[in-house]
């Protein structure tokens, strides 16, 4: 199959600050060692596909040495690639509009490679899926374009572009979140909402991008290409088959700080939802050179220290010295201190916790220490005053923050 895929990956995540203060979304850690786009990509392997350009926009270092470390084992004499393409200005003097518009702008590339299809992807999103598969629904219904749906309850599509589908699974309607959304044929209580998945017949792609382009739109494929194109080509509605092998279908858009954390607990459950543990549809990453795991003191007696970590991941590099930690998230190089407790916290790499530290409901991102006896997360009156706090009461501390001593609390002196 000829086949380019395109990864939009230049998303602020505004609802995601201060974690996206200083990457785009699709660079944010995820599940200890991963970054959100790593699913994405490994969906584009695992299905086959093997040539990908990606389209960053907004604070582009970070994804752009992610891509290069991690994904570099592409063979140029094989004729594939996997590339990182910045805003170019090429048509114009602004930068990507929407959606429509960041591929639209780049044409030339997609002219140049001349793949007989274009398959458009969210670089924001978790979740397994063959786009092989949908390739074959593609060709077997004859369609201009298909866009991927995920069966939903009626009564939660109306924060979702919803598809409306005749018999045949042809699109004939396209609504962005609809107060009463139209339901699958047959199926009164469940609608199919947009994966913000679409795969293309190139030369239809191009002349619909073309037109679009010189229309008073958003220039966005929900909003704008795919309700023009209906209305005069032949487009389907992919029902997604999930590759994660559970009960439900997974499909996240980590786009809050509170989804991000439940989606990170869930990690941490005796059976989560999103299976990491599957070797035929494995997530790549990429894993520094670091030495494994580390738990030291194991004293028994009354005050004596224990380093343990429960129902937890804990990445390579990691040292649980003394401390315990309970129902977390632990990246790589994380260091956490006799007598300090951290619960129900996402702690990003080289997180150092300082001793007799109380850690819980936490996101803390990269390279941060916290001084000795801090206590976060139990009186948010306090943490509002130097971080950033949910109304759901997540601690989000940034990344490099500079936590000062007055952050600690004055518990009584301990034997160390």
């Amino acid at each position: 199959m000829s086949i380019l895929a395109m990864i939009l990956a230049g998303g602020k995540g505004e609802r995601l600050h201060p974690l996206t203060i200083h990457r785009a979304k699709p660079a944010v850690p995820f599940g200890g060692i991963y970054r959100i786009i790593d699913f994405t990509l490994s969906n584009c392997i695992n299905s086959g596909i093997r040539k990908i350009a990606v389209l960053p926009q907004y604070k582009s270092l970070s994804l752009d040495k992610h891509l290069r470390l991690a994904w570099n084992f592409f063979s140029g004499e094989l004729n594939e690639y996997i590339i990182s393409v910045p805003p170019q200005q090429r048509v114009g003097d602004r930068w990507y509009q929407g959606t429509a518009d960041a591929i639209y702008q780049n044409i030339y590339m997609i002219e140049k490679d001349a793949p007989d299809h274009l398959l458009v992807l969210a670089g924001d999103h978790i979740y397994k899926m063959d786009y092989a598969e949908m390739f074959r629904f593609h060709r077997e219904k004859q369609a201009d374009a298909t866009v991927a749906a995920i069966e939903m309850p009626r009564t939660m599509a109306s924060s979702f572009g919803v598809i409306e589908v005749d018999e045949d699974c042809r699109i004939i309607g396209f609504e962005e979140k609809p107060k009463d959304p139209k339901h699958i044929p047959g199926r009164p209580d469940v609608a199919f909402a947009s994966m913000g998945i679409y795969l293309f017949n190139t030369k239809k792609a191009i002349e619909h991008l073309e037109f679009d382009a010189l229309q008073d739109t958003a220039h966005d494929f929900g909003k704008n290409i795919i309700p023009q194109m209906f209305k005069t080509d032949r487009v389907c509605a992919y029902n997604f088959k999930d590759e994660n092998k559970k009960e439900a279908k997974y499909w996240r858009d980590v786009g809050t700080i509170d989804a991000y954390w439940e989606a990170n607990m869930d990690l941490v459950s005796v059976d989560p939802q999103l299976n990491l543990y599957d070797n035929a549809w494995p997530i790549r990453t990429y894993q520094a050179q670091n030495p494994p795991a580390k738990f030291v003191f194991a004293q028994e007696k009354k005050g004596g220290r224990l380093g343990i970590a429960l129902d937890s991941i804990v990445a390579h590099g990691c040292i649980v010295s003394g401390g315990r930690v309970q129902n977390s998230v632990l990246s790589p190089n994380v260091r956490v201190n006799s007598y300090s407790e951290v619960r129900d916290s996402i702690l990003m790499e080289n997180v150092d916790i300082g001793r007799h530290c109380r850690i819980r409901k936490a996101i803390i991102d990269k390279d941060v220490t916290i001084p000795a006896r801090s206590e976060i997360g139990y009186d948010h009156e306090e943490d509002k005053k130097r971080y950033h706090v949910t109304p759901s009461g997540i601690v989000v501390i940034a990344k490099g923050t500079e936590v000062s001593d007055e952050a600690g609390v004055n518990l009584a002196e301990e034997a160390v």
